[in-house]
């Protein structure tokens, strides 16, 4: 159904509720690219997945209104959990035509389980942390019906796809040498941020190849690190990446169909293009296993079922697959930057100087030889100080 308004929305802070600008789109990672601090965000985003939940909380939105479910209860998906308990309001609304409909600056206002923009009022479902609860346990009672989907798709990818995933048959050629070199593949996903902070030391020894999954090369390049290969679809990461100089290979549907290639190719950048079934990351798993990389670090990646099923598409069990097939290369970062924390404040480091000092000291002090030598220190220091004095005077 179609929406307009008709008047401009009014501003009067007597009104209650939330007020503030509004920023409307259907693709919630294209949202959160322009989202300021303040903000109504507004997306059609059935099952908010928890990478989406936490990139909308990250720009910090006075509200959520989403024109679709944020949970159908099929599975249990933990971005509605994750946008709540940062205290955003989640108003589920499910109007058709709502984003297409707002344009973003407008200014709209929640009041409780109402969003105003002018002379639109459209009441929802305004969800809270105990809602939520009760959705995700009505979720995970009907988990079955979900795992059986997931291994049916999962042996459909393994007929389709077994030339590539157990022959390596359809693997471009590519520049980037990776033959007996790590290779460190980075999706925008779960924790990606602190593990690869954490990664900084092994990433400075070993001289991985550093392969980013779409956004994941936004990533790298926002940690102070140049990506080698970008590998995926190309809808969501940045020009400045793409013109980096690293290598570019497009991920194609099986049929020959590659969206990203004209975008790369506008930017003077001549793509790779791999056609394979299932994600991106998997694809940049399967090129570094075949070009003979011995060792595959995943930052950011999908490790667990929970997580396949959170992702919410059917493909993520080509994920699983790849996993099995690249088998003890694969080195999951995921969780890295909370396994070791260090426990030492700079204060006790300093603190430790001092005592290490202390004891150089008494040492020399100990002897006629580090007498001498203190006494010969102490002596240019006198000189020093009375140079220094007489400037001043």
């Amino acid at each position: 159904m179609a929406l307009r308004l008709t008047r401009e929305p009014t501003r009067d802070p007597d009104l209650p509720g939330i007020h503030g600008p509004v920023r409307a789109d259907r693709r919630t990672k294209d949202l959160t690219k322009r989202l300021q601090p303040g903000d109504i965000a507004v997306i059609d985003h059935q099952d908010i997945d928890r990478v989406s939940g936490e990139a909308l909380v990250a720009c910090g939105p006075a509200a959520v209104v989403n024109a679709a479910e944020s949970t159908s209860r099929r599975y249990p998906n933990a971005g509605p959990t994750a946008i709540v308990e940062a205290g955003i309001p989640l108003l589920d609304v499910q109007h058709d035509g709502l984003v297409a409909t707002l344009k973003d600056g407008v200014r709209g206002r929640l009041d409780e389980d109402t969003f105003v923009v002018g002379d639109l009022e459209i009441t929802g479902v305004r969800h809270t942390e105990e809602s939520l609860a009760a959705d995700m346990s009505t979720a995970r009672e009907g988990l079955g019906e979900q795992l059986e989907a997931f291994a049916a798709n999962t042996m459909e990818y393994m007929t389709k796809e077994r030339e590539l995933l157990f022959d390596g048959v359809g693997i471009p050629d590519v520049r980037t040498e990776l033959a007996d070199r790590h290779a460190l593949v980075v999706v925008r996903g779960y924790h990606y941020k602190d593990d690869l902070a954490a990664l900084r030391h092994y990433i400075r020894e070993y001289k991985p190849v550093l392969i980013g999954v779409d956004g994941g090369a936004d990533a790298l390049m926002e940690a102070g690190l140049s990506p080698d290969m970008i590998v995926g679809d190309m809808d969501s990461v940045s020009d400045a990446a793409l013109t980096s100089g690293a290598e570019v290979v497009v991920h194609a549907y099986r049929d020959g169909r590659a969206p990203g290639v004209p975008r790369v190719e506008a930017l003077g950048v001549e793509p790779v293009v791999f056609s394979a079934a299932g994600t991106s990351e998997d694809i940049a798993m399967l090129l570094a296993d075949d070009l003979g990389a011995t060792l595959i670090v995943a930052v950011g990646t999908h490790a667990t079922l929970v997580e396949f099923l959170d992702k919410g598409r059917a493909g993520m069990s080509s994920t699983f697959l790849t996993r099995l097939r690249v088998g003890s290369k694969l080195i999951d970062a995921k969780g890295v930057s909370r396994l070791y924390r260090s426990r030492i404040s700079p204060l006790e480091i300093i603190g430790l100087l001092l005592v290490c000092l202390g004891a150089l000291l008494v040492a020399l002090w100990a002897t006629p030889t580090g007498q001498a030598l203190l006494q010969l220190v102490g002596a240019r220091w006198d000189d020093l100080w009375a140079l220094v004095e007489g400037m001043v005077t």
